[in-house]
């Protein structure tokens, strides 16, 4: 196993006891769990975390003067819309055991794919005197951990909204519409847009509730985002230059497609899912069906 030897002394790791990242949402806070399966780019984030930080004990370590400043940041990574940034700062000040609340929201718009926490004690200001193994340079980081967040599964995850289709070309009763482009080279995130009819209470209801859904909006979700599955296999088995010896672009609507299909269809090949669509249409929509686990997802 590699261990990371920095050019300076760090403290003991028990120098900081941070708790659980904790969810708030509308019904109160739980526990960070590992995924949010209905997650959506409409649904902002609301973090906490409680940490304690033993400053005698970090100064000491480090070989560092104990009024030497110090900071305790949390900082983001999206790994779907490959955007980082910090959340928030905080200034550890006094002695002692020093506790630190985090309390910050997320924009669900600058998200996706698995999301990355990492909380880290910093040396706050250079510094150009002191001990000879302390560290000098703001931003060396004495302590870290990292927590991870799965905002979307193998599945391609696209962006939504919730519109009135009164006011569209879109039939009134319909509760949902999946958009989607003919350009295989262009980005999935600019092929791709699931609307729901904000006329429609049960779907609408459903994905404002997606982040901690009853049982009936479980069952609404499962049903979009297997129709929405549906749609993009067999938008995929419809482009002939769509196979399985064609590449596409990392994060394109090629690659997407290709890979949901291997994802629906382990061990089949897209052109024997297309012959099998060509001889039996009803019967591959009822294997379609079976692979996107129509009301299993939960």
């Amino acid at each position: 196993m590699k261990r990371l030897a920095l050019p300076y002394r760090v403290p003991a790791a028990d120098v900081v006891q941070a708790e659980a990242w904790r969810l708030i949402t509308e019904d109160g806070e739980l526990e960070l769990p590992e995924a949010l399966p209905h997650w959506d780019y409409q649904m902002d984030l609301r973090l906490r975390r409680s940490v304690r930080v033993d400053l005698d004990r970090a100064h000491a370590g480090s070989a560092l003067a104990s009024d030497v400043p110090l900071t305790l940041a949390a900082v983001w990574t999206s790994t779907g819309s490959n955007l980082r940034g910090p959340a928030q700062r905080m200034p550890i000040e006094g002695s002692g055991m020093v506790p630190v609340e985090f309390d910050f929201h997320l924009r669900g718009t600058e998200l996706g794919g698995v999301l990355k926490l990492d909380t880290a004690l910093v040396l706050a200001e250079e510094r150009s005197n002191g001990a000879f193994a302390a560290p000098r340079r703001a931003g060396s980081v004495l302590w870290s951990d990292r927590r991870s967040l799965r905002l979307q599964g193998d599945a391609a995850l696209f962006p939504m909204a919730v519109i009135d289709f009164g006011k569209t070309s879109f039939p009134d009763r319909a509760a949902w519409h999946l958009q989607i482009g003919d350009n295989l080279e262009a980005a999935t995130m600019g092929s791709l847009l699931l609307l729901i009819n904000e006329r429609n209470e049960v779907a609408a209801t459903a994905f404002k509730n997606a982040g901690n859904p009853r049982p009936i909006d479980k069952v609404v979700l499962s049903a979009i985002y297997g129709d929405a599955a549906r749609i993009m296999i067999e938008n995929a088995l419809r482009h002939h230059e769509l196979g399985d010896d064609v590449s596409f672009g990392e994060d394109t609507l090629g690659s997407t497609l290709t890979r949901l299909c291997s994802t629906l269809f382990p061990g089949d090949s897209i052109n024997e899912l297309r012959l099998r669509r060509d001889q039996s249409p009803s019967l591959f929509a009822s294997e379609l069906q079976a692979a996107v686990k129509i009301w299993e997802v939960v």
